[in-house]
């Protein structure tokens, strides 16, 4: 797998051809995470990104700043590669109307459907506190977080991101991936959204077809996320979530 950010089209490319995406996100309390996060998948490589939400308010919302995505009412006949759930979501769909996709980002209160979904491979996105939420104390130091994050893979048989300083990616075979880039630039709120996002998009891309290759994609997007913040942060601070959109199309294009 090519080492840079975003997978290089074809030349007979098309939308679709180079990943689909549906994202599911946000509430009337947050529909700023909704924004954030199909921001992240519109900056990931995916050729066609489409925003469900029963409600028309946050539709209208995300479609404003974006009006090159779709936006639906439901999960109905929408296929597409990679499905993105939770960020800023305070109601989840039944998981059985979640259309089957390769792959599924989970984040925020969606990550207690990682073993429920139907997917090729799941991706969990938890900081220190959701994964207390999800039954898991996380270990001291860089060792101790490590092992926690396997241990997560493991119980859900998942790609984990374990979230905060040297946010680890590991998965249930054993490989884990420790980001060493970010720092305190990103503890702004939001950047979790754009982050969960970005993965999709990604993965959608990439099309990994392994545990070991979804990792790689996944770390991509975690430190290109990472050197965005970096970047926005040498010329403003403090940093906001829409600093670091701002600044990943300069990043994702080396």
């Amino acid at each position: 797998m090519e080492q840079n950010f975003i997978k290089k089209l074809a030349h007979d490319s098309h939308k679709y051809s180079h990943g689909t995406v549906a994202v599911f996100a946000g509430s009337r309390a947050y529909a700023g995470a909704a924004q954030l996060c199909v921001g992240g998948t519109r900056r990931g490589g995916a050729g066609f990104v489409n925003f469900v939400s029963k409600d028309s308010q946050i539709r209208n919302i995300v479609l404003s700043a974006y009006p090159d995505i779709v936006v639906h009412r439901n999960f109905k006949n929408i296929n597409v590669d990679a499905v993105v759930m939770g960020s800023g979501s305070l109601k989840l769909p039944t998981f059985r109307k979640i259309p089957k996709a390769h792959y599924v980002v989970l984040d925020s209160v969606a990550m207690k459907l990682a073993q429920k979904v139907s997917a090729d491979f799941v991706v969990i996105t938890p900081h220190v506190g959701e994964a207390k939420e999800l039954g898991f104390a996380i270990g001291d130091g860089d060792k101790g977080r490590q092992e926690s994050a396997l241990q997560i893979a493991r119980a859900f048989n998942c790609v984990v991101v374990l979230k905060g300083f040297h946010t680890v990616v590991a998965e249930p075979n054993g490989m884990v991936m420790v980001d060493t880039l970010a720092g305190p630039e990103l503890a702004t709120a939001g950047t979790g959204d754009i982050l969960a996002g970005l993965i999709g998009s990604m993965l959608a891309s990439w099309k990994p077809s392994s545990f070991k290759e979804v990792v790689v994609v996944v770390f991509k997007a975690v430190s290109a996320h990472a050197l965005a913040a970096k970047a926005a942060a040498q010329e403003l601070t403090p940093i906001t979530s829409l600093d670091i959109l701002k600044y990943l199309p300069t990043i994702l294009r080396q």
